[in-house]
């Protein structure tokens, strides 16, 4: 798991981004990215010369931080999507949203990303009946994702659960919430992905 340990907020606004990473925040008006839309620092707001490579990293360094992996992670999701079929890019986008961390987000079962890795760790979700606490599990079409019984008044997702009318639950997935349980209905495809990702840059990068 990627640990950052700094303020949440500053990575947004390093990568010049709204990545969700404070969950619920982000979408009120303390949102720091919407207050402050520049990157951190005394020289952030400075127009400086950006080179090819800057771009690059810049759009490898945001994906990889809005899903919360480390670095040689987000390097293996590149190599196995390199190494199937179909388009690299797409096939590394999907492999992130394969992660059963991200689908917990996804769902409403967590508010980001984060704190969806933290109740995964903790085992409090089951994949088809069975306990999994690996953040990095991969799903698969057709399975069931649930909150365990024991778990099922645990603050945080309930209080997801509340706010998953503003966020809303991608096609891809559907949502049983009153009995806190979740399926995939099928693998997410390109289309399902609405965050500003420009993922062709990140195969650019990588082929260098």
């Amino acid at each position: 798991m990627s640990t950052h340990t700094g303020p949440i907020c500053r990575v947004c606004r390093r990568e010049g981004s709204k990545l969700f990473l404070k969950g619920q925040r982000c979408y009120t008006d303390k949102c720091s990215f919407e207050r402050r839309n520049y990157a951190p620092g005394q020289h952030g707001q400075r127009k400086g010369r950006t080179s090819e490579y800057s771009i690059h990293l810049r759009e490898k360094q945001k994906v990889r931080r809005m899903y919360g992996v480390s670095e040689s992670q987000f390097k293996f999701y590149y190599d196995e999507a390199a190494k199937g079929k179909g388009v690299t890019g797409e096939s590394l986008l999907t492999l992130l949203e394969r992660r059963l961390d991200n689908v917990v987000y996804r769902i409403g079962f967590a508010s980001s990303r984060r704190e969806a890795r933290l109740l995964v760790s903790h085992g409090h979700f089951l994949v088809n009946g069975k306990k999994v606490d690996i953040p990095s599990f991969l799903v698969k079409a057709g399975d069931v994702i649930e909150v365990k019984e024991k778990s099922r008044k645990v603050t945080s997702i309930i209080g997801a659960l509340e706010g998953m009318e503003q966020r809303g639950v991608v096609e891809w997935l559907d949502l049983d919430k009153d009995n806190m349980k979740g399926k995939i209905k099928m693998l997410p495809e390109r289309k399902d992905i609405t965050m500003p990702i420009e993922e062709t840059l990140i195969v650019e990068f990588y082929s260098k």
